[in-house]
């Protein structure tokens, strides 16, 4: 794969410099949180995706958050962007089919997705406030994250984007448009588009997003994993043709600005043994330990669990107390969720 075609339109390629930041410590009593959306909290696969289905899911999702805040949480919402910045590229190509309009780079859809997105999730959560009596405001913010250039995963494409296709529409897609799908776990025979996903080494604004939300905001940032940019021998800022997996971004953003706890909200209750056979086993708890071994037993889907197991685990590593994962609209019920910390018995 020629690696070039990921990169932005820059002509030469200088070595990257990585900038090592240190981490910021806002002195605060109240409790900061971490809240990832997932796909589900947006977008649900057995629907069309309209923004009608979208409104309605978000203020599903957003509901379940508000017993947080009036447990007077400090809040930072992340979300995902699959489907979204997938028909965003679709859009581009049928502007530039029917009205030749130059198709935007996939940062720049990464971008829009953002500020989309950020504005649904904004709007509906400023109502809900409002129905609760709730004094929050809430910001949203269009994020960079740094990434490597020299990342290897940049060329090998393996996060899904857009919609789902048979096997048929995804070969002749293939062959017209150089796309590569891979099959997906959320619907029997379905495919998804697959774009290269470098890891996050850095989120841009951290401080003033920690500032923010230490002061009672309610920021909503890192939107779809946030845009990849890395830096040249100058320090100069340049695109790169991918995405960033949003647990991973969230779950570095969450370490650097000190979050106490962090929650991955997804479309299951819990996370699973044996996940989808007849002895499917429901695990409520984990501690470091247990949730290493089953990662390097391949208890959880490459493209599915592990990467929010991982992003959790993670996060307790590096100083947060708690990591969450449930269902969109199952977090205000504390009986459901699998909850993950360092040692069981600090578990509340």
């Amino acid at each position: 794969m020629n690696f070039s075609h990921f990169l932005g339109n820059r002509k030469s390629q200088n070595e990257f410099n990585i900038i090592f930041y240190l981490p910021i410590k806002i002195d605060n009593m109240k409790k900061l949180a971490v809240i990832a959306l997932g796909g589900n909290a947006i977008s649900r696969s057995n629907q069309k995706g309209t923004i009608h289905e979208q409104n309605v899911n978000v203020i599903d999702t957003l509901k379940n958050i508000v017993y947080l805040i009036k447990e007077d949480y400090n809040i930072v919402l992340t979300h995902g962007n699959g489907p979204q910045v997938g028909n965003i590229v679709m859009r581009n190509e049928a502007g530039e089919q029917l009205y030749d309009i130059e198709q935007m780079p996939l940062d720049i859809c990464v971008a829009d997705s953002q500020g989309g997105i950020g504005y649904m999730i904004e709007r509906n959560l400023r109502n809900i406030l409002k129905e609760h009596g709730l004094n929050r405001d809430v910001v949203t913010l269009v994020t960079q994250v740094l990434v490597d250039k020299n990342d290897p995963d940049i060329n090998k494409p393996s996060k899904k984007i857009g919609k789902l296709y048979t096997k048929e529409h995804a070969l002749a897609l293939e062959k017209s448009k150089g796309w590569i799908f891979k099959k997906t776990s959320k619907q029997k025979g379905a495919y998804r588009r697959v774009v290269p996903s470098p890891k996050p080494i850095e989120i841009f604004n951290r401080d003033s997003i920690a500032k923010l939300a230490n002061k009672g905001v309610i920021v909503i940032t890192v939107g779809g994993g946030g845009v990849p940019v890395y830096r040249d021998d100058a320090g100069m800022l340049y695109p790169v043709e991918g995405v960033i997996d949003k647990d991973l971004a969230s779950t570095l953003l969450a370490q650097r600005i000190h979050a106490n706890e962090f929650y991955i909200l997804t479309d299951v209750p819990y996370v699973y043994l044996n996940y989808g056979n007849e002895n499917q086993e429901v695990i409520e708890f984990l501690d470091e330990t247990d949730t290493l071994r089953h990662l390097e037993s391949g208890e959880f889907g490459e493209g599915s669990m592990k990467p929010k197991i991982e992003a959790a685990l993670k996060f307790i590593q590096n100083g947060g107390e708690k990591s969450i994962i449930t269902k969109s609209n199952k977090l205000e019920d504390r009986t459901y969720g699998t909850k993950i910390t360092m040692k069981y018995d600090k578990i509340t």
